[in-house]
């Protein structure tokens, strides 16, 4: 009986949300007014920055991950 071989859990392109944690939830990077954006403090338009960021590095991640479930789940 053939089985499908199911594909490995990790991913070296999970490390790309390693960059968001790293910047966001240390905030001695962030933890300031200047420079303002448009009268908006650094502390608020950096963590905006970062939301927007955090959407593309997860849609990286997903679209170069996607083929691993794709391919296991047609298998089974």
């Amino acid at each position: 009986m053939d089985t499908p071989h199911k594909p490995s859990a990790w991913s070296w392109w999970y490390l790309l949300f390693a960059i968001q944690y790293v910047f966001v939830l240390w905030p001695p990077l962030y933890n300031r007014v200047e420079p303002t954006w448009i009268g908006i403090p650094f502390f608020y338009w950096y963590q905006l920055l970062w939301v927007i960021i955090g959407a593309i590095l997860t849609a990286i991640v997903y679209f170069a991950t996607e083929h691993r479930g794709r391919h296991y789940s047609a298998g089974s």
